[in-house]
């Protein structure tokens, strides 16, 4: 069964308790989350444009005054690195992505151009509009290749491609938590009327951006097979995950059906990197 996570409804609207120490806010389009590992903590991701003083205000709440120890980016698309410059400026932490996505971090290269053909609702019609690049933000650092998350223990970075070529997800198998980017959403991304609703149903990662679908499908087969007990998802609502209900291998199974476009400039000429 799916259960969704407790969501406050207070105006900055966090999701508490999600798995210990694992907490996270909603920031309309995204999610940002926050893990603490005893006086340690790290943020992963950093919103859209615009939102920094809405992640600093939570981060103060959960922290107090304490920065976060470093910031972990799932991958390097606008609605993910969007208040990144700003929270650099203002906590001075360093950040860490995959090797692949370092080069559009640098401002070195922009992302393939978003298909708005893939149909779903009007955020695909839009998606033409968002940004495909971001500013340079400084040294961003790879991702050990030891697969350790720095700063925290317990914890694993795993690579899960397709959506962009460097994306990754983080898992920690003491008590199978699993915070996914967009390797997989919650919610049918495409759609905004369905981002607005937030009704939790598992869909593969927003087509509009996603630009190897055989990749991304054996992304969510390599996280199914961790089978995770709690999801926190950057799009839609963080859930658990029980024995009887949906879990990730039906996902993988009804591939065709919730995730992967009818048509789409991506489906016959795959972009790997």
């Amino acid at each position: 069964m799916m259960r969704g996570i407790r969501w406050n409804p207070r105006a900055a609207r966090p999701y508490d308790d999600i798995a210990p120490g694992v907490s996270g806010l909603h920031l309309r389009l995204v999610n940002v989350f926050a893990i603490a590992d005893g006086n340690r903590w790290i943020l992963i991701d950093a919103g859209t444009s615009g939102s920094s003083d809405r992640i600093i205000a939570w981060a103060r709440g959960r922290f107090g005054s304490r920065p976060p120890d470093a910031i972990v980016l799932t991958h390097g698309h606008f609605d993910h690195v969007g208040a990144l410059p700003e929270l650099v400026r203002r906590w001075r932490v360093p950040v860490f992505a995959h090797a692949e996505e370092l080069p559009y971090l640098a401002g070195e290269r922009v992302y393939p151009p978003p298909d708005p053909s893939v149909g779903g609702g009007l955020l695909s019609r839009l998606s033409w509009l968002f940004p495909r690049g971001s500013a340079d933000i400084g040294a961003v650092q790879p991702l050990p290749e030891s697969g350790a998350v720095p700063n925290l223990t317990g914890w694993q970075w795993v690579h899960t491609p397709g959506h962009s070529a460097g994306h990754v997800s983080f898992y920690r198998p003491a008590d199978r938590a699993l915070v996914v980017g967009d390797a997989f959403c919650t919610t049918k991304q495409e759609s905004l009327l369905a981002v607005l609703r937030q009704r939790t149903e598992l869909h593969g990662p927003p087509a509009y951006f996603t630009t190897d679908w055989a990749a991304a499908r054996r992304s969510i087969e390599t996280l199914a097979r961790l089978d995770p007990d709690v999801v926190a998802p950057a799009h839609g609502r963080p859930l658990r995950m029980g024995p009887s209900g949906v879990s990730l291998h039906d996902l993988v199974a009804r591939f065709d059906e919730r995730a992967r476009p009818a048509r789409g400039r991506y489906l016959a000429r795959p972009v790997h990197g």
